[in-house]
C-alpha cells in the first residue's frame, strides 16, 4: 500500500504519526482519509462530524486507521443577494484542490467523503476522480420540510410577493422562521439533492443511501459501513477509475432524465467526469433526456419535499423503473454491478422498509415515484439549445417551464448585472413578451453566480411567469422555475453572442426544435444570412468589459475557467 511505501521514504512519517496519538500497531495498517465539509457554515454541513466519526469507527473497526480531514462549503443561499454568490461556483474547484493536496501531501489507501450540498458533493466528486484513491461517497442527507411541508425554495417565492405587497411583512418572516426545521440539504431537488442522487447513480455510493432524510438513523449506519468499506476497497485496491466510466455517467444521466434533476449538474457532471479523464458534452445530456421518462413528483417541479423520495425507495426504486435503459453491468463501491446490488435489494428488505416510511406519512411509493408507464412526462427534464445566440448551447429544465413558452419569439431586454434586471422586473419595466438578458455573469464574467431571485421575481409573476423569457450565461437555483435560460455559451466575457444582443432584437425560443436565435433587429425580423453580417459588424466594435476582480481567488478563477456548457472548471 502506498502508505507503507512512503513510510519507507520519510523516516519522519512515523514519529509524527505517533505525536498525534496513533500506536505503533496502527501505523501499518491501512490508512483511510476521511476528508469532509463539516463546519458551521450551513445546515447541509453543520451535523457531518457524527458522520465522520462513524465513518472512522467502522475503518478502525475493520483493521483500518483514519485520518480526518476538513475543507467546509459555503452556502448558495446564504450567499443569495450579494456578491458572495460569485464564490459558490469557485469553491467547488477549491475543495477539490485541498483534497487533492491532502491527499497528496500523506498519501493514503483510501478514502471516505462525507458532504451534502451544492457545491461540496460536486467537489468530493471531482475530488474521488482527480486522486483516484479507493473511495466511497457518504452524502448527509436531507432536511425535515416545516409545516405544511413548507421548505426553503419557497422563500424566494414568498419574498417577491411581498415586495409586490401581495402578502405581509409578518407572513414571509413566519416562512423564513419555519422553512428550515433541521440539519440536512434543503429538501427539494436542487442541486444538493440532484448531485446526492448522481453519486449514487455514478457507483461510489452504498446502494440507497442517497438523499435519507438527515434525521433518520439510517444514515449513522450507513456512515460506519462506508468505513469498513473504504478498508475494503483499499485492500482490494479496487480504484474510483476502476469503478466509473463513461457507461457510469450514462447511467447518472438517464437517472437525472428521471428525477427532473438540477440544470447546474450540466456544469457538475461535465467537470467531475475531466477528473476522472472523460470528456463529457452537452449534447449527450441532450441526447439521452429526449424520450426519456420523467418520473419523480418531488418539488420543485412536482409535489413532495425531497424527504419522501427516501421514503419511496430513492435511487434504487427509480433504477428498477429505468432498468431497461441502464448499463446494468457497471462496476460499484460494494465490489458487485449495478445489476447485483439491485437484485440483492429486494432481497434485503429495504424496499419493506420504504414502503413502511411512507405509510407513516400517508403516501404509496406510486405517489412519489411513478411506474415507468405512467410516467409524468416523457420526454425528459432539460433542452439544450443552440442557434447564433448560444453556439456551444444553453440550458433550460423544460419540466418548469409554462408550455405558452416553448414556441416564442420575444423582445430583447439585455441588462449586464443582475441587480439592473431584478429591479426592472419589480418595477414593471418589463412587459409581457419581453426577453430578459442578464450577461456578464458566467464564470469568466463574474464567478458564474446564481439568478435565482429574478427567476423566482419572474415565475411567481402570474403575468409575467407566462409571457417573458430570462436568459443568462450565469446559472440558476435548482430550485428554479419558470422560462428560464442558462449557461449561455460562449459567455459575454468571451465575447460570445450574447454579448452583441441589443435592445428590441429579436428572439427565437424554441424547445421542441432546440433552437436560440437572434432573428431580428429592432422588431424587424431578419434572414440568416443578414443576422449573420449584423453580427459580425456588432463583433468588430466589442471591447471587453474591465476584469470585474483584479485580486484574489475570482480573479484567477475568471482567468481560467472554461465555458459554462464545458464544466465551468479551471483548467
Amino acid at each position: 500500500m502506498i502508505s507503507q511505501e512512503i513510510r519507507k521514504i520519510a523516516p519522519e512519517q512515523d514519529p509524527l504519526r505517533m505525536g498525534m496519538g496513533w500506536t505503533v500497531e496502527d501505523l501499518s495498517k491501512p490508512q483511510i482519509m476521511i476528508e469532509s465539509t463539516f463546519g458551521d457554515s450551513h445546515p447541509g454541513s453543520a451535523h457531518l462530524l457524527d458522520l465522520v466519526n462513524k465513518a472512522v469507527l467502522g475503518v478502525n473497526e475493520t483493521g483500518g486507521k483514519a485520518a480526518r480531514y476538513f475543507t467546509t462549503d459555503i452556502c448558495d443561499g446564504m450567499a443569495q443577494g450579494h456578491d458572495g454568490i460569485n464564490y459558490s461556483l469557485v469553491h467547488r474547484d477549491m475543495i477539490c484542490n485541498m483534497i487533492e493536496i491532502h491527499a497528496g501531501a500523506t498519501p493514503f489507501d483510501g478514502g471516505v467523503f462525507v458532504s451534502s450540498c451544492d457545491k461540496g458533493v460536486p467537489a468530493h466528486l471531482m475530488g474521488i476522480g482527480r486522486t483516484n484513491l479507493p473511495s466511497i461517497l457518504v452524502t448527509g442527507g436531507v432536511m425535515d420540510a416545516g409545516p405544511n411541508l413548507l421548505t426553503l425554495e419557497q422563500i424566494g417565492m414568498y419574498s417577491a410577493m411581498c415586495q409586490r405587497g401581495e402578502i405581509t411583512e409578518e407572513q414571509l418572516t413566519y416562512y423564513k422562521q419555519h422553512a428550515c426545521p433541521s440539519c440536512g440539504a434543503c429538501s427539494f431537488m436542487g442541486t444538493a439533492s440532484t448531485m446526492q442522487v448522481m453519486g449514487e447513480a455514478l457507483g461510489l455510493m452504498l446502494p440507497g443511501s442517497a438523499l435519507m432524510p438527515a434525521t433518520c438513523s439510517d444514515l449513522q449506519t450507513v456512515a460506519k459501513e462506508a468505513g469498513k468499506k473504504a478498508v475494503e476497497l483499499a485492500i482490494k485496491g479496487l480504484k474510483a477509475r476502476d469503478i466509473v466510466t463513461m457507461k457510469s455517467f450514462e447511467n447518472a444521466i438517464m437517472v437525472h432524465a428521471a428525477i427532473s434533476g438540477s440544470t447546474n449538474s450540466l456544469i457538475h457532471i461535465p467537470a467531475i467526469a475531466h477528473e476522472f479523464g472523460l470528456e463529457i458534452d452537452s449534447d449527450l445530456f441532450d441526447r439521452m433526456h429526449r424520450g426519456a421518462h420523467y418520473l419523480l413528483d418531488i418539488r420543485p417541479a412536482g409535489k413532495w419535499p425531497a424527504q419522501y423520495f427516501y421514503y419511496a425507495g430513492g435511487v434504487p426504486r427509480i433504477m428498477e423503473e429505468i432498468k431497461s435503459m441502464l448499463h446494468l453491468d457497471v462496476m460499484t463501491v460494494t465490489g458487485k454491478t449495478l445489476g447485483e446490488n439491485l437484485e440483492e435489494l429486494k432481497q434485503n428488505g429495504f424496499y419493506d422498509k420504504c414502503d413502511e416510511y411512507c405509510a407513516k406519512v400517508g403516501t404509496k411509493k406510486e405517489d412519489i415515484i411513478r411506474p415507468f408507464n405512467k410516467a409524468i412526462g416523457t420526454n425528459g427534464a432539460i433542452a439544450i439549445l443552440k442557434g447564433n445566440l448560444a453556439p456551444e448551447g444553453a440550458v433550460i429544465k423544460h419540466t418548469a417551464c409554462p408550455k405558452e413558452m416553448f414556441e416564442a419569439t420575444l423582445n430583447a431586454r439585455p441588462f449586464d448585472s443582475e441587480e439592473d434586471a431584478i429591479k426592472a422586473v419589480l418595477n414593471h419595466d418589463v412587459k409581457p413578451g419581453d426577453a430578459v438578458f442578464i450577461r456578464y455573469e458566467g464564470p469568466k464574467g463574474s464567478g458564474m453566480p446564481e439568478m435565482f431571485y429574478t427567476s423566482e421575481a419572474i415565475s411567481s409573476d402570474k403575468e409575467l411567469g407566462k409571457t417573458i423569457a430570462l436568459i443568462t450565461d450565469g446559472r440558476f437555483s435548482g430550485a428554479s422555475t419558470g422560462p428560464s435560460i442558462g449557461h449561455v455559451s460562449p459567455e459575454a466575457a468571451d465575447g460570445g453572442p450574447i454579448a452583441l444582443v441589443e435592445e428590441g432584437d429579436l428572439i427565437h425560443i424554441s424547445i421542441e426544435n432546440r433552437k436560440l436565435e437572434i432573428v431580428g433587429v429592432k422588431g424587424e425580423p431578419k434572414t440568416e444570412e443578414e443576422m449573420a453580417l449584423i453580427l459580425e459588424e456588432r463583433k468588430k466594435k466589442w471591447r471587453p468589459k474591465e476584469p470585474k476582480y483584479t485580486s484574489g481567488v475570482l480573479k484567477i478563477f475568471s482567468e481560467h475557467a472554461v465555458s459554462p456548457m464545458k464544466g465551468g472548471y479551471m483548467k
